[in-house]
């Protein structure tokens, strides 16, 4: 049985005549005829009374149009739902992303997305960059913003395009002796407590921190850990210490807090973006899309990397 057969027995029901029932098909009415009398074997009962009335649906006609009818519509929503999928419009994103990338770019990029594809289930997960790559690798995630590229076992597969730069700056407390400075040196540096990312999770920064202020630093060594940027900017609020962390910490001002540059500047791993190209679901060439339109420089290097996306219509 064939979804033919099932709109042809509708179209009988509702003219209630072979010609023009086959009329409205567009066919003729010999073969309407033998695809009916063929359906009604197949089924197993007379479905359709002929009289000089008309055709008329017997009670097994009655029955079995009803169900005839619901397994089209199932049809045609089928065809509407795999069309969306394939176009990105459904289906979900698993997105890892470090605290800071909720600054820049994110907000912009994740605001668009949702806008326009409001059907697609966002699953978002803050996560340390050497989790988000090990996660990506092992296909937990669609999707991974990290400090510096992917590093470890298969992340040699994942394509990574730079999203933004960063340098060091420090943020301490509106009290602190360092509180009105525009900037502070690596030697003040080394004399106060300070508030630093886990070496662990973000092994290029404490990277960059020893090469500043020596790996052998007494003020590296006793730091507070802080997970995440929003926790050193508290932290150092507090009176806690001076925070150290990227650039983006800027476009989050708190009451109580100063941010100083550090001298000499520091440039801090870029922030990336990768994913495993042999593995892109229509949802991740949309949300590919969206960084391309937001963020103009990534999207000419994902075209570089993967080539230009085709344009829609003519």
């Amino acid at each position: 049985m064939e979804a033919r057969h099932l709109r042809y027995a509708l179209a009988l029901a509702e003219h209630q005549h072979f010609g023009r029932a086959a009329g409205a098909l567009g066919i003729a009415q010999p073969p309407l005829s033998k695809q009916i009398a063929d359906l009604e074997r197949e089924v197993g009962a007379r479905l359709f009374d002929r009289t000089r009335q008309g055709v008329f649906p017997t009670a097994a006609g009655v029955a079995f149009l009803a169900r005839a009818r619901r397994a089209l519509d199932e049809i045609t929503a089928a065809s509407v739902d795999a069309a969306r999928a394939a176009r990105g419009e459904t289906g979900r994103l698993r997105l890892g992303f470090i605290a800071s990338a909720l600054l820049e770019p994110l907000p912009a990029v994740l605001g668009r997305f949702g806008r326009e594809r409001p059907q697609v289930r966002l699953e978002l997960h803050e996560m340390a960059t050497s989790r988000s790559t090990a996660a990506l690798v092992a296909g937990e995630l669609d999707v991974a913003i990290t400090l510096g590229p992917p590093r470890g076992a298969g992340a040699e597969h994942l394509v990574s395009v730079p999203i933004g730069h960063d340098h060091l700056v420090a943020v301490v407390s509106s009290t602190h002796a360092y509180a009105g400075r525009p900037s502070v040196s690596a030697d003040q540096l080394r004399r106060q407590p300070l508030i630093v990312a886990p070496g662990d999770e973000e092994p290029t920064v404490i990277a960059g921190l020893r090469t500043l202020l020596g790996g052998d630093s007494a003020a590296l060594s006793g730091a507070t850990v802080a997970r995440d940027i929003h926790t050193i900017i508290g932290l150092a609020a507090c009176g806690l210490g001076v925070g150290l962390g990227p650039s983006r910490m800027l476009a989050a001002p708190r009451r109580g807090t100063w941010f100083c540059e550090v001298t000499p500047r520091t440039p801090l791993p870029d922030l990336i973006l990768s994913f495993a190209a042999r593995e892109r679901s229509p949802v991740l060439n949309a949300f590919l899309d969206v960084i391309r339109q937001n963020c103009p420089d990534v999207g000419a290097a994902l075209d570089h990397r993967l080539g230009p996306r085709p344009v829609d219509g003519p």
